[in-house]
């Protein structure tokens, strides 16, 4: 538990990668966001996914992890842009989404609520993917969305009732 004045807080990541080697790419980039990022305290099982939002021949193999982190969101995303660029990813062309080595998502922080140009957490979009709510209600079901004031589990469920 931590002290309620403890500059930590926990930060829930969303990784991807498609091209390459996935697990050891998804290995490697959760090594260097404990490096640089902060401690990761769990790490969910990695699941194989479609891709969604562009064609490809290559499957997903995504994954979801807690960091124990002092950074602001704004030096999170920079140090996790900075592992995606040293890993090989790629700048997008225009707006469509290509196959990558690593992808690197912040899902949520705490009750951090942001919605910036450069920045939106919670992710606007997590809860209607699969591959970022599985392994997310895997470590973290009783993690509370602050925008709907529902668990995680409940969005799972959610999701699944919606899709069935």
């Amino acid at each position: 538990m931590l002290c309620p004045l403890s500059p930590y807080r926990s930060c829930y990541l969303a990784l991807g990668s498609n091209i390459g080697e996935r697990e050891a790419n998804l290995k490697e980039a959760i090594a260097l966001i404990g490096e640089r990022i902060g401690e990761v305290k769990q790490i969910s099982s990695f699941i194989e996914t479609q891709p969604m939002g562009f064609s490809s021949e290559h499957l997903f193999l995504n994954a979801a992890i807690e960091v124990l982190t002092p950074l602001s969101p704004e030096e999170i995303l920079k140090k996790a842009k900075e592992i995606e660029k040293e890993m090989g990813r790629k700048e997008k062309s225009g707006q469509t989404y290509e196959d990558r080595p690593i992808d690197i998502d912040i899902i949520l922080i705490g009750k951090t609520n942001i919605k910036s140009p450069l920045l939106s957490i919670p992710h606007p979009a997590f809860r209607e993917r699969d591959f970022v709510l599985i392994p997310l209600v895997e470590i973290a079901p009783d993690v509370v969305d602050p925008i709907t004031g529902k668990t995680i589990e409940e969005l799972w469920n959610r999701f699944r009732a919606l899709n069935a």
